[in-house]
């Protein structure tokens, strides 16, 4: 039986790695779209489900293959749920993940110095898409949320986004300061993972 491909769609390094760690032993090639060169679509909408949808569709399309896509962020009480789906261009198109960071810092600062108590709960959200090909009527769909507060400094070195920030009280840690294993036994991304391929190998597409 011939190997499966499914792209995966997305240029962000941080990503790709936990994805291909999540799929890996399930029989699958996983090239990334920017390793076919395919860039990345508009992203329009106000949900993180039909970003990652577009993004899907797109890659398909330009791939010839089935496609894996992500959209996710994060969403901030104090600040009315930003920086939401703008999450990764937050400071700005093509900025760094620091750059994102001390926007979040100064804005959660902003919304300290208004005098109430600042609400500093926040949670991280995934949303998984996955199409055959770019017309697939029947898209399968999964999500997952993690749950923490926003510090007022950064804390570890590991990780990528606004993991720095991102404090589990669970673990008593930082995004940013969990191992790699950690992060994925927790994470929106690896709870969305999980039910994404609890489905694929439901639907006979990955091998258990």
């Amino acid at each position: 039986m011939p190997t499966t491909k499914i792209l995966i769609a997305t240029g962000n390094a941080g990503k790709l790695r936990e994805i291909r760690a999540a799929l890996a032993g399930c029989g699958a090639q996983l090239p990334s779209a920017a390793e076919l060169n395919i860039g990345s679509p508009a992203e329009p909408h106000g949900t993180f489900m039909e970003n990652a949808l577009a993004k899907a569709r797109y890659a398909a399309k330009e791939s010839g293959l089935p496609a894996l896509a992500d959209d996710s962020g994060l969403v901030v009480a104090a600040l009315g749920g930003k920086p939401g789906v703008h999450s990764a261009r937050y400071a700005g198109n093509n900025v760094s993940d620091k750059d994102n960071n001390d926007k979040l810092m100064q804005a959660m600062q902003n919304a300290e110095q208004q005098g109430a108590t600042l609400d500093r709960s926040a949670y991280y959200y995934a949303a998984m898409v996955f199409v055959r090909a770019a017309n697939d009527p029947a898209p399968l769909f999964a999500d997952g949320y993690w749950r923490g507060e926003i510090l007022k400094e950064p804390q570890g070195e590991n990780g990528f986004g606004y993991d720095p920030l991102f404090y589990d009280a669970t673990l008593g840690k930082t995004g940013a300061q969990m191992s790699a294993e950690e992060k994925n036994k927790v994470s929106h991304r690896g709870k969305s993972l999980r039910a994404i391929t609890a489905l694929l190998i439901e639907r006979g597409i990955l091998k258990q």
